[in-house]
């Protein structure tokens, strides 16, 4: 049974493995031609293979859904086709027992994705830009134009810049009273990001309401309260894409505390948080498709793949739409990040119960 087991395994991680390169080369290509537009400067076609290169993990990752239930098909598909899993059937091997042999490599895979979601891809990503503003703006470190605001109770922060080594640059403060008229401005060149959220104005331009009027001086250091930490200035300049598990939540966090929307990275978490769960019901799924299907004759196996791919492309579209109309109708981040692969779950069991084994 352990050789058995074994040899489950070592069929399903190559059929894992086969599709998650053949998405990465069909997915690294598209991004290479769309990123070749962007090219200027520093910025040259080989630059853009090793942003490329340094990216597409993410990208793949995100498809890891689909990478599992076409693996899944291909290989228990092949298995079938050679009548090697009828042959484990008529052996008298329990269908619990196939399950739980397709079980062990699933949760290692599984492992495999969230520590590759808060280790590996997340901060591949994070470099591949960081490369990209390097060459295109001759700095690592590019804020968005316009700068960036953070609200809390009434005060306003605006980040205009960002130096390298994400040192915070030309900072306006603007406080104001419970009737809306500002008591206090300031202006800082830089600041030092201490810990626990305290920011140090240097080289400060005050102006505070005194006595009805505003009055100017300067001070070299003025100490701010519950802005950005160190981990979370990245977020500032760089995408979502970039950004780990833990460091999504954190921000996310921070965002709801100074009542900003934090919509864009509490999805962002939860959706990944839950990918690897959706991979373990696509391998669920996929089961079933594949032991009934694999049974037929020549054409077989490109139909259990075709049904595969159409499976793997409503499961995509449709988790957009429910999360489109989630948002729109409100509802909670958890219940609609989590309702397809529900769905799917429940699809499988009720293949599963059906399966002839």
């Amino acid at each position: 049974m352990t050789i058995l087991k074994r040899y489950i395994a070592r069929n399903l991680m190559l059929g894992w493995l086969v599709v998650f390169l053949l998405l990465a080369a069909v997915f690294g290509l598209i991004g290479f031609i769309e990123e070749l537009e962007r090219t200027s400067g520093d910025y040259t076609v080989a630059a853009v293979i090793y942003y490329t290169l340094l990216t597409l993990p993410q990208k793949v990752l995100g498809l890891s859904p689909v990478v599992a239930l076409l693996g899944t098909i291909a290989a228990l598909g092949r298995l079938q086709k050679s009548n090697e899993l009828l042959i484990v059937s008529c052996s008298g091997v329990p269908l619990r027992a196939l399950l739980w042999a397709i079980a062990k490599p699933t949760l290692l895979l599984m492992a495999l994705l969230w520590l590759s979601l808060e280790y590996i891809t997340a901060p591949l990503h994070q470099a591949g830009e960081e490369l990209r503003n390097t060459l295109r703006s001759h700095s690592s470190v590019v804020i968005p134009s316009g700068g960036v605001w953070s609200k809390s109770g009434n005060r306003y922060i605006h980040l205009g810049k960002m130096l390298p080594g994400y040192i915070p640059g030309d900072i306006d403060l603007y406080e104001f009273d419970d009737n809306g008229e500002l008591k206090l401005q300031l202006h800082a060149k830089t600041a030092t990001v201490n810990p626990q959220r305290r920011w140090e104005f240097n080289n400060v331009r005050q102006k505070q309401q005194i006595d009805g009027e505003m009055k100017t001086s300067r001070k070299a250091q003025v100490e701010i309260l519950n802005l950005w930490s160190q981990q979370e200035l990245p977020t500032l300049t760089l995408s979502s894409d970039s950004m780990g598990l833990a460091l999504l939540y954190r921000y996310s966090e921070y965002l709801e505390s100074i009542e900003r929307s934090n919509q864009q990275y509490s999805s962002a978490f939860w959706q990944r948080l839950i990918m690897p769960l959706t991979v373990a019901a696509m391998v669920l799924l996929a089961t079933p498709l594949a032991a009934s299907m694999g049974s037929m004759r020549s054409n077989s196996f490109g139909i259990t793949l075709g049904v595969g791919a159409l499976v793997g492309i409503l499961f995509y579209v449709g988790a957009q739409i429910v999360f489109a109309l989630g948002q729109l109708l409100g509802l909670g981040i958890i219940p609609v990040t989590g309702f397809p692969t529900a769905v799917v779950v429940l699809c499988a069991s009720a293949l599963i119960t059906r399966m002839r084994w």
